[in-house]
C-alpha cells in the first residue's frame, strides 16, 4: 500500500528538507506531532483534508482539529507512549469542518526525535467504491442465469394457468368470478416481475453514441415533474462545460429516473427537495481487471434528496438484487441501475444520513481525437480531459 513508500519513522520533518518536499508531494494527509502532543508539521494535502491552513493547524493538539474521542487521537498516545509503530484500517474519523471520512491511520514513532510521532491518513473512499461497485456488478451477475431459466420454466406453464383461468371464468357463477380474475391478476403480475429480471440477463453489447447528459437529465426531469415528483420541489445544479459520454441515452434516462423516482417516494411531499447536479471531477480512475488499462470516470452526476435517509445496516447491500425498502417493493430497481452504470463502465455509490442521501453516478466521457502529426498519419492523441494524454 501507498504508506509503505517512505519510512516515515526516519523523515526528517524540517522546512525546507528534501523530506518535506517529498511529503508535500504525496497524496496522502501527512502531519508531525512534537512530543508535547501539538502539531508540528502538516503537508499541503493534510491542510486540505482538515480544511485549515497550516497557520491554524500547527501548534495545536490533534484532538482539536477531530472530533471528541476520535480513535486518531487514540493511536497517536499510543505510540507515543510505547515507541511501536501502529497502523488501523478502516477507521472513521471527522469533525464539523472537515465532515465524516474513512480512512486507514499510520503512526509511527519519530526515531531522531525521542516522543514524537508521524502521522499518515489514506482515504478509503474511491477504494471502497471501486470494491462495492465490483460487488455490485457481481450481484447483478448472479441473477442473469436464475433470470433466463425463470423466464424459461414459470412463464411458459404461467401462460397455461392464465388461459385456463379465463376458461373457467365462462362458467362460473357470477359471485366467484372474483376469484378467476383473481388467479389471472397475480399471475400478470408474477409474468412482470420476471419480465424485469429478464434484464438482467441481457448481455448484448452496449450500442454506444456520444450521449449529452444534461439532455438525460432534462429529460428525466420533464418527466419526473409531471409524474412522481409533480408536487416536490426540483432543483437543478449543472457544469454546462461537461463534454458527452459514451453510452445509450434511453438506458441513461432509466438510470437518473430511477433514481429520481426513489428520491421522490422517499421525501415527504410538504417540505421534499430533490436536486440534481453534475459535476466534472478529474483524477478518478477505475483499472480494469486482467488489463492494464485504467478508465478515467471525470464526470459525475448526484442525485440528492433531504428525505429521512436509508437505513445504515441495509446500505452496503443497497444494490444487491431483492434489498428494497418498500413495502411494495421488487429491490430490482437499483439493482438494475447498478447493472446499466456498469455496462457503461461507470461507478455508482450511495452516502445517506437524515435529511442529505446522495446517489452520485461516475460516468466515462468521450473522448475525442487530436490529431498529431508526430505519430504519424494514421495516429491520433486521445484527450480523456484530465490533462492527461494517452497516445493511441
Amino acid at each position: 500500500m501507498a504508506e509503505h513508500a517512505i519510512d516515515l519513522s526516519k523523515a526528517d520533518f524540517s522546512s525546507g528538507s528534501p523530506e518535506a518536499h517529498l511529503l508535500d508531494a504525496l497524496p496522502h494527509p501527512v502531519m508531525k506531532v512534537d512530543p508535547d502532543g501539538n502539531v508540528a508539521f502538516v503537508n499541503v494535502v493534510a491542510e486540505q483534508f482538515f480544511a485549515a491552513s497550516a497557520a491554524v493547524i500547527l501548534g495545536k493538539p490533534p484532538s482539536e482539529l477531530v472530533a471528541f474521542g476520535s480513535p486518531l487521537v487514540a493511536l497517536i498516545d499510543q505510540v507515543q507512549a510505547t515507541g511501536a509503530s501502529v497502523t488501523e484500517y478502516g477507521v472513521a474519523i471527522g469533525s464539523p469542518r472537515m465532515g465524516e471520512r474513512d480512512v486507514d491511520i499510520q503512526v509511527a514513532p519519530i526515531v531522531e526525535e525521542p516522543g514524537a510521532v508521524a502521522v499518515m491518513l489514506q482515504e478509503r473512499t474511491i477504494a471502497h467504491k471501486m470494491d462495492r461497485q465490483l460487488t455490485h456488478r457481481g450481484a447483478a451477475r448472479s441473477v442473469m442465469g436464475m433470470a433466463a431459466v425463470l423466464a424459461h420454466e414459470i412463464k411458459n406453464p404461467l401462460s397455461g394457468i392464465r388461459g385456463s383461468a379465463q376458461l373457467l371464468e365462462m362458467g362460473v357463477q357470477p359471485e366467484d368470478r372474483h376469484l378467476t380474475r383473481l388467479i389471472t391478476e397475480e399471475v400478470d403480475r408474477i409474468c412482470k416481475l420476471v419480465d424485469s429480471m429478464e434484464v438482467f440477463s441481457d448481455q448484448r453489447p452496449l450500442e454506444v453514441e456520444p450521449v449529452n447528459i444534461h439532455e438525460v437529465l432534462d429529460h428525466v426531469r420533464r418527466l419526473a415533474g409531471t409524474g412522481v415528483a409533480k408536487d416536490i420541489r426540483l432543483t437543478e445544479e449543472y457544469d454546462p462545460s461537461l463534454p458527452p459520454v459514451p453510452g445509450s441515452r434511453d438506458q441513461l434516462i432509466q438510470v437518473f429516473l430511477n433514481l429520481v423516482k426513489n428520491a421522490a417516494e422517499a421525501v415527504d411531499p410538504e417540505d421534499g427537495e430533490i436536486v440534481i447536479s453534475t459535476a466534472y471531477r478529474p483524477g478518478v480512475r477505475l483499472s480494469i481487471p486482467g488489463s492494464s488499462e485504467r478508465v478515467s470516470l471525470p464526470l459525475e452526476v448526484c442525485v440528492r434528496d433531504n428525505g429521512p435517509g436509508v437505513p445504515e445496516d441495509l446500505l452496503p447491500h443497497l444494490f444487491d438484487p431483492f434489498v428494497t425498502t418498500k413495502s411494495s417493493g421488487t429491490g430490482l430497481g437499483l439493482a438494475l441501475v447498478a447493472k446499466i452504470v456498469g455496462d457503461h463502465g461507470g461507478v455508482i455509490e450511495c452516502d445517506s444520513q437524515p435529511r442529505r442521501t446522495v446517489f452520485r453516478v461516475l460516468l466515462p466521457i468521450k473522448r475525442a481525437p487530436i490529431r498529431n502529426p508526430s505519430l504519424g498519419a494514421n495516429s491520433a492523441v486521445i484527450g480523456n480531459g484530465s490533462g492527461e494524454q494517452d497516445a493511441k
